[in-house]
């Protein structure tokens, strides 16, 4: 009894304000119970309840907030300040009662941290109507309703940038602080509020959601420290020194959301590039802050930090199939009349990825430009890099007449295409349709199957151009291009198909001449029947 008493009068402080107890913390740690494992109050997560800290409302009694580690001994006297009756000394064991109730083994404290969930310990008040400032509100009046609906002394602070952060003790606070809704200006006259988490908090979920494996919860994380970054982002003037923190917030986002829909993806879910659809918005309205601010400086403008965005909006619409998003941004970029001194990374990139878009439009003139700055100033190091760029590019170079030579597909490592420059160059149907078959796979991975099968028109330009010098004459009968083809195996042919064959040539401009239906004959021009592809 005498060490009981001993910590009772280093136990917390209690004062009584209409029926209820309230407890301050202790100044020191003198009167600590012993804390059960670790493993009683842990609830699935690294984050550790403190049993010290364990709150319980009692229902159909008077409310009242205790600690666990608070012990009463029957000597103790509480001051009187509602003016209520208090224990004796001779009802020390009703506190003792009290005191057993809200043990860790109490099924009632057992179900209050069953149901809570980790919630964050920062928390930020904003209000719902942008018209209303908090400003209007009284500190005491701001202090007391917070304190209030935590039911304990919590830590509130003003931030520089005027924002009121709330620190909290354990979930339970955090959960009731939550639920404030509105703060009373006077009797009539409410002011609407909203409790959210402050931003640096979803970054640490996000970390731990990474190392728990949940790429879907870290992408929601990363989503929400996104959106927040967009706030502080508008708020800047004239100012651009956070470029490097939206670079690798929205990298980031990207990256999680690529694993999340891998993990989605094997679920039944509907739509399985949901989660990098909403990326792409995040993405979005970060470009658009920026793309706005055209009356800062050179120096502090923050549409410096546009292209890095487009090259990441590139890489989801890219994988989403939604190029036709890429033409906004694309003229926003040409738009740009410093657009030629961002960074070469970041441009050889950029050039990439149009020259790809350039590619499925079938404008392989541009393509064949943007790729090529690609390829030129891409690092030597890079070849793995310089091996995609090279992927794209040598199609669209086929498709213009220049053929790649054999060392160069070797040395990255692209010896499917040889197969198929070699039937093209000798108008060998046959083989074409048998190279593009056996590495239909390999094509068809990279987006490249129905690009290639377009060379098959080029294919049918080399052997009427060797059915042509061969008759060594400007009128050639229809029916020797139609045995032509029967050689090289497309036997599901007849003269009006092969017709239109060479009348898609000829008004594509790849042959010049006409056909003389009358007499069944294609007549070619006696000079240059043939054009050189890249000048079509």
């Amino acid at each position: 009894m005498l060490g009981l008493a001993k910590m009772g009068t280093c136990a917390r402080n209690i004062h009584i304000t209409n029926s209820k107890l309230q407890l301050e913390k202790p100044e020191s740690s003198v009167g600590r119970i012993l804390e059960p494992p670790l493993d009683e109050y842990q609830l699935g997560s690294p984050w550790v309840y403190d049993p010290s800290t364990v709150q319980v409302v009692l229902p159909l009694m008077i409310e009242s907030l205790v600690t666990a580690d608070t012990l009463l001994s029957a000597g103790t006297v509480l001051p009187n300040l509602a003016g209520n009756s208090l224990p004796g000394p001779s009802q020390g064991r009703n506190v003792e009662k009290r005191r057993i109730r809200v043990m860790p083994s109490s099924p009632l404290t057992e179900k209050v941290q069953e149901v809570v969930r980790l919630q964050p310990r920062f928390l930020v008040i904003s209000r719902v109507d942008e018209s209303e400032n908090l400003r209007c509100v009284s500190p005491l009046v701001l202090e007391r309703v917070i304190s209030g609906a935590a039911e304990s002394g919590v830590s509130i602070r003003k931030l520089c940038d005027g924002t009121i952060m709330i620190q909290t003790d354990n979930d339970i606070q955090t959960a009731k602080i939550m639920a404030i809704i509105e703060i009373p200006l006077s009797p009539l006259n409410h002011l609407k509020v909203k409790m959210e988490p402050h931003s640096f908090w979803f970054n640490l979920r996000c970390l731990w959601a990474m190392a728990n494996k949940d790429p879907v919860e870290a992408c929601r994380c990363q989503m929400i420290l996104v959106t927040a970054f967009i706030k502080i982002l508008q708020q800047q003037k004239d100012e651009n020194w956070c470029l490097p923190v939206m670079y690798t917030v929205c990298l980031d986002v990207r990256l999680h959301a690529i694993k999340a829909d891998k993990i989605l993806s094997t679920k039944e879910h509907k739509n399985k590039k949901e989660t990098l659809e909403k990326a792409a918005e995040c993405l979005m309205s970060c470009f658009r802050i920026c793309a706005a601010d055209n009356r800062s400086s050179e120096e502090f403008t923050k549409r410096w930090g546009m292209l890095m965005l487009v090259n990441q909006m590139f890489k989801v619409y890219f994988r989403i199939n939604k190029l036709h998003l890429c033409k906004p941004l694309i003229r926003a970029i040409e738009a740009f009349p410093m657009k030629h001194m961002f960074s070469l990374s970041q441009l050889v990139t950029y050039r990439y990825y149009v020259g790809r878009k350039a590619m499925f439009d079938c404008d392989y003139k541009s393509a064949d430009t943007y790729l090529t700055f690609a390829f030129e100033k891409c690092h030597k190091t890079c070849l793995k890099n310089k091996r995609m760029i090279l992927m794209y590019l040598v199609p669209v170079k086929m498709m213009r007449g220049y053929m790649p030579s054999k060392r160069v597909l070797e040395k990255y490592d692209l010896m499917q295409f040889w197969e198929v420059v070699e039937a093209v160059k000798q108008g060998n149907l046959q083989a074409f349709n048998a190279t593009m078959e056996k590495h239909e796979t390999f094509f068809v991975s990279y987006g490249l199957f129905l690009i290639l099968e377009r060379l098959k028109v080029n294919t049918y330009r080399s052997l009427f151009k060797t059915v042509c010098q061969m008759m060594k004459t400007h009128q050639i009968p229809i029916q020797v291009l139609l045995q032509a083809l029967q050689v090289m195996g497309v036997s599901d042919i007849d003269l009006d198909e092969t017709q239109c064959i060479v009348a898609n040539l000829i008004y594509e401009g790849k042959i010049k001449g006409y056909i003389s239906h009358q007499h069944q004959k294609l007549v070619v021009s006696k000079q240059n029947a043939f054009p050189i592809l890249s000048s079509v």
